[in-house]
C-alpha cells in the first residue's frame, strides 16, 4: 500500500494543516479522499460571499481539479458530503451539482450547519473516489 498526499497548484493552498487529497494505492484499487472544499479561487479569494450557487460552482470546480490531479473524475466518486449554511439558492445549487455528477450519482449526504470555518462561506463539499489500479 502506498499513500500520497497532494495539494494541486491550480487550487488555493489549504487554509489549515491538512492536504487537499490523500490517495491510497493498493493492489486492488486506488482510494482518493478529498478534504472539504470551500469556494476559494486559485489565489485564495472567496468567490461569491454568501451566494450559494456561485460558491457551488467554485467548490465543484475545485473538487474536479483535485480529482483530475489524482487521475480521477466525478465518475469515480462513490461518496459525496455537502455542508450548507443556507438553502437560499438551493435549487440552482442542485442544478450546478448535477452538471458535475454522472448519470448514476454516488452516495450522498447533505447537512445544514450553522457556520463554516471561513466567514461568508455557505457550502463545503468533500468526496471519496475509487479507481482501478493502473496495469
Amino acid at each position: 500500500m502506498r499513500t500520497i498526499r497532494l495539494n494541486p497548484g491550480n487550487v488555493a493552498p489549504p487554509i489549515g494543516i491538512y492536504s487537499h487529497a490523500v490517495r491510497v494505492e493498493t493492489d486492488d484499487a486506488t482510494w482518493i479522499f478529498v478534504s472539504g472544499q470551500i469556494a476559494h479561487d486559485a489565489e485564495g479569494a472567496l468567490v461569491g460571499p454568501g451566494d450559494l450557487p456561485a460558491q457551488t460552482e467554485q467548490v465543484f470546480e475545485n473538487v474536479s481539479r483535485i480529482l483530475e490531479a489524482n487521475g480521477a473524475s466525478f465518475s469515480d466518486v462513490v461518496k459525496i458530503q455537502a455542508y450548507l449554511t443556507t438553502f437560499d439558492g438551493f435549487d440552482r445549487s442542485r442544478e450546478i451539482r448535477a452538471r458535475y455528477l454522472p448519470d448514476e450519482p454516488p452516495a450522498s449526504t447533505a447537512v445544514r450547519v450553522s457556520a463554516l470555518v471561513v466567514p461568508d462561506a455557505v457550502i463545503e463539499v468533500d468526496v471519496v473516489a475509487v479507481t482501478a489500479p493502473e496495469p
